[in-house]
């Protein structure tokens, strides 16, 4: 389990490795280019199945931390999934990767 640590609040989202390198992929290519947007993610029931969400800015540190070395390929679709969905007014919203039987979700925690 990797973390997306979101310094300047002591913000640590706790993501899979392999969702955090997709993640970093799209949120890499927006604040590349000085976009900020919201990033969003639904919470677990364990924690009232709500909304989280943080907003990101090219001025803002963040800390990508992985566990694993081996996260095999990029999933290209879901790279295009995330992405479009963070081109949108709402900002970037985490979406599963296609085909992949997984119900996991971000859990974020100060």
């Amino acid at each position: 389990m990797g973390k997306l640590i979101y310094t300047s609040a002591d913000i640590q989202i706790d993501i899979p490795d392999r969702a955090l390198m997709h993640l970093q992929l799209v949120i890499g290519a927006k604040l590349r280019r000085g976009e900020s947007f919201f990033f969003s993610w639904k919470e677990e029931v364990a924690v009232g199945s709500g909304r989280s969400s943080i907003w990101l800015d090219p001025g803002l540190p963040l800390y990508f931390r992985f566990i694993e070395s081996n996260l095999g390929p990029v999933n290209k679709q879901w790279v295009d999934l995330l992405r479009t969905s963070a081109d949108r007014g709402g900002g970037l919203v985490y979406t599963e990767e296609p085909g992949a039987p997984s119900t996991w979700s971000p859990r974020g925690h100060v």
